[in-house]
């Protein structure tokens, strides 16, 4: 399972904390971070045991799983510009003085105002969440569908790809194997989503990387390694410095 279905799978406390433990480890949900257990870990002359190091690494790497979460993509979040920047101001515990006068709001009552939208739509959230859950127990003709990278710029109809879809789609573009050369990049959206979560599964995470090495990675997989890497990127797959000088796994 690659980090972003973890992360869709995860359920509501492992997603606040930002990281899911599994038999032998912590993962992060938020790069897929791996911290085994058994292993104390040193940090700024501390020794963490791995549990706590986890937590280290969050606060480290992404300040903290309210700042990663409120800077996802609206399409995931739901929420307005204008809303993300209320409960940003919320998190930081400013009063609704304060925060009347950062946002230039005439009159308390309108950030209370707010904060009752907010808690209404928090309330809708609860009940569609458990509407959801009794509906996978009745509704046996859902298919599967392949998770959306949480990193994707955009959502629309190109994520909208059933399991079984994406096995037939590798299957007939990867004809010597997942690992082998792709038969063609002159694909619908669709597939060119499968295809290029596929061939991402060559990078490594937390691992950072010149273009050239991109480029024979991508190599290994198809000709065209500039497309391919351009599609990379677009698809939300891959980032990069402006300069081009360093990409990594998003």
């Amino acid at each position: 399972m690659d980090n972003s279905e973890m992360f869709w799978s995860a359920d509501f406390k492992e997603l606040k904390k930002g990281y899911a433990e599994e038999e032998e480890k912590f993962i992060c949900l938020l790069c897929g971070k791996e911290i085994s257990k058994g292993i104390v870990y040193p940090e700024d002359e501390i020794l963490y045991e791995p549990e706590k190091y986890m937590q280290v690494h969050i606060a480290k790497s992404h300040i903290s799983v309210f700042d990663y979460l409120i800077n996802m993509d609206k399409k995931f979040t739901g929420l307005t510009e204008h809303q993300t920047k209320l409960i940003k101001l919320f998190y930081s515990g400013k009063s609704d003085s304060q925060i009347q006068k950062e946002m230039d709001i005439s009159g308390s009552s309108t950030i209370r105002n707010h904060r009752f939208v907010l808690k209404e739509k928090e309330r809708q959230s609860k009940i569609f969440i458990a509407l959801m859950d009794l509906l996978k127990e009745k509704d046996k003709n859902a298919p599967s569908f392949v998770e959306v990278p949480k990193t994707a710029k955009m959502l629309d109809e190109r994520y909208n790809v059933t399991v079984e879809e994406k096995e037939n789609i590798l299957k007939k573009y990867f004809p010597d194997g997942r690992d082998g050369f792709l038969k063609t990049f002159v694909l619908k959206e669709k597939q060119k989503f499968v295809v290029l979560g596929e061939i991402i599964k060559r990078f490594e995470a937390q691992k950072i990387y010149t273009e050239k090495e991109v480029n024979e990675i991508i190599k290994t997989a198809y000709f065209d390694y500039v497309t391919v890497r351009r599609f990379l990127i677009e698809y939300g797959f891959l980032d990069r410095k402006p300069n081009g000088s360093e990409y990594w796994l998003k």
